[in-house]
C-alpha cells in the first residue's frame, strides 16, 4: 500500500539558507549590533555580580566629599551625601536585573498561558479571556503600571507586579493568533486521533511553536519594562531611598543637573544602554529564530 506523508507547511518548515537553525543562530550572533547588545548584557550581569566588591560602599555618606566631580577617586563622582555614584551604579545593576528576571517568569508565562487556551479551545472560554485582555489592553501600560503602583505602595517588588499586570495582555494575543492558526494543521489532528490530551497537546505542541516569537517580544519589552520601571523609581513609587536604583538616581539628581549634570546623567546613561542592549539583542532573536526572515 502506498502512503504519502503530506509535508509540513512552508512557514513550519527550516529555511534552506545559512544552514537551518544553527546557521541562523551563527548569523545573527556574528551581526556587530546584535554582538554589541550581547557584551552590554554580559557587562550588566559582570556589574550585578560584582557589586559587592565595589571600590566603596554605595551607603557610605561623606558629606566633606558632596557632589566631587568624576575623578580617579570617584570614577562616576559623589552625590549630594558624598556616596560614590560608580559604586551605587553597579549595586543599582542588581535591581535592574531583578526586574529583568522576575518580569520575564512571569509577564510571558502568564500571557502565553492566557492566550493559548483561548485559541486552542475557542468558544465561550475565548471570549471570557479575550474581553479580560482588551479590559486590560485599554489602558496605557504606564499609567495603569502608575496606577496600581500607587495602589499598592511604593516598594520595589510592587513596582515589578505592577508592570507584570500591565504587561502580558500582548502576550495573550499574539499566543490566541497563533494556537488559532495551528490548532486545525494536521500534525494537531494527527495527534488527537492518537488519543494525546488536550494538555499534551498544548504542552508538546503548540508551546514549542509560539514560544519563539514570545521570546522575540519578551527580548523588545523589557526595555520598555526597565524604563517603566526606572519611571516608577523616578516618581517614588519603586525602590525607596537609599536603595541605589538607577531611575531614583535620576530623580535625587534632576534638580542640581545644570551644575552637577554627572549625578543625574550617568544613572541615566546606565538605563539608555541595558534598554539599547536589549533591543539590539531582541532584533537579533528576531532574525535568527524566524525562518522567513530575509538575510
Amino acid at each position: 500500500m502506498n502512503m504519502s506523508v503530506s509535508p509540513l507547511p512552508l512557514d513550519l518548515q527550516p529555511a534552506p539558507e545559512h544552514g537551518g537553525a544553527r546557521g541562523r543562530w551563527r548569523w545573527a550572533l556574528d551581526q556587530p549590533l546584535m554582538a554589541m547588545g550581547v557584551l552590554i548584557l554580559l557587562g550588566l550581569l559582570v556589574a550585578a555580580c560584582a557589586g559587592q566588591w565595589a571600590p566603596q560602599d554605595p551607603y557610605m555618606q561623606a558629606l566633606s566629599e558632596r557632589l566631587q566631580p568624576p575623578s580617579a577617586e570617584h570614577w562616576f563622582g559623589t552625590d549630594q551625601l558624598g556616596r560614590d555614584i560608580f559604586s551605587r551604579v553597579l549595586h543599582g545593576a542588581r535591581y535592574t536585573l531583578l526586574i529583568v528576571l522576575m518580569a520575564a517568569v512571569s509577564v510571558a508565562p502568564v500571557g502565553m498561558a492566557v492566550g493559548l487556551c483561548a485559541g486552542y479551545f475557542g468558544g465561550a472560554l475565548e471570549t471570557v479571556l479575550m474581553r479580560i485582555t482588551d479590559i486590560f489592553m485599554a489602558f496605557p501600560r504606564l499609567l495603569l503600571a502608575l496606577a496600581l503602583a500607587a495602589a499598592l505602595g511604593p516598594g520595589l517588588e510592587n513596582a515589578v507586579l505592577a508592570i507584570a499586570v500591565s504587561a502580558w495582555p500582548p502576550y495573550a494575543r499574539q499566543a490566541r493568533a497563533e494556537a488559532k492558526r495551528l490548532r486545525e494543521r494536521e500534525f494537531i489532528w494527527a495527534s488527537r486521533l492518537a488519543g494525546a490530551s488536550h494538555l499534551r497537546i498544548l504542552l508538546r505542541h503548540l508551546l514549542p511553536l509560539c514560544a519563539s516569537s514570545a521570546l522575540v517580544r519578551l527580548t523588545l519589552d523589557l526595555a520598555g519594562m526597565i524604563l517603566i520601571a526606572a519611571g516608577l523609581g523616578f516618581l517614588g513609587l519603586g525602590a525607596q531611598p537609599p536603595t541605589p536604583e538607577w531611575g531614583a538616581m535620576v530623580a535625587a539628581g534632576r534638580q542640581i543637573l545644570a551644575p552637577y549634570w554627572w549625578v543625574a546623567t550617568l544613572p541615566g546613561l546606565a538605563i539608555f544602554l541595558v534598554s539599547l542592549a536589549l533591543n539590539l539583542v531582541g532584533d537579533g532573536l528576531r532574525d535568527a529564530l524566524d525562518p522567513r526572515a530575509g538575510r
